[in-house]
């Protein structure tokens, strides 16, 4: 039981940090939520939570199949390593990117399954983001055989974190709309990137510890 718990655990943590990022559907979830209404922008979120959870197939059933290659000690040490790199990068990249200005404009709000599938597809059109799931599920050894109730639990924990971080933002988005500055989602993506440069270079910590005969 602790080991099911602690691998839905990492799948909401992966599914939260996959989502923070302010990117196009971020900066699209909070103008929604600020001219429509909290719901539209939490449904925009909810489409890119499951274009999240496609890619997130793509790269665990991926993994899964080299699964003799990764369960070896010393390739899963190279794993975590380089998995932790380039969670470093993307969080220095988050960090120095600045994302476009939310427009604040008045117009048909449409249904709430207009604005979901819509973000569904601007999340779509990124593929790139195949290679952070990678890296993320390598740093947290986010890895499952073929075992398709062990991968359903995978999947729906990734879903609940990006979905609790659609739900946490828009909720805190739609309490502060009269304070909300063109800044703000600058300013969020620099926090952000800080929180997962700190957490890459904690994860190179702990993958290079044992080298050193240090077992925590």
């Amino acid at each position: 039981m602790l080991t099911i718990l602690q691998f839905i655990l990492k799948g909401l943590i992966i599914g939260i940090i996959a989502s923070a990022p302010m990117g196009p559907v971020g900066v699209l979830t909070v103008q929604r939520t600020l001219n429509k209404g909290r719901w539209y922008g939490f449904f925009t979120g909810v489409g890119a939570a499951i274009s999240d959870i496609l890619y997130a197939a793509i790269s665990l059933v991926g993994i899964s199949l080299v699964m003799d290659f990764v369960e070896k000690p010393r390739n899963m040490f190279w794993l975590k390593l380089i998995g932790s790199i380039m969670l470093f990068v993307f969080g220095a990249y988050t960090y120095l990117s600045r994302p476009g200005q939310v427009k604040h404009v008045k117009g048909k709000r449409g249904s709430l399954m207009h604005n979901g599938f819509t973000g569904f597809l601007v999340t779509l059109s990124n593929p790139l983001i195949i290679f952070l799931f990678i890296a993320l599920m390598a740093r947290f050894d986010f890895v499952v055989s073929q075992n398709y109730f062990a991968q359903g639990i995978g999947y729906l924990s990734i879903f609940g974190g990006a979905i609790i971080w659609w739900f946490a933002l828009t909720s805190i988005i739609d309490k502060v709309r009269n304070r909300f500055q063109d800044d703000t989602i600058w300013k969020m993506n620099r926090a952000i990137g800080v929180i997962v440069m700190f957490a890459a270079l904690i994860g190179c910590i702990f993958a290079l510890l044992p080298k050193f005969g240090i077992i925590l």
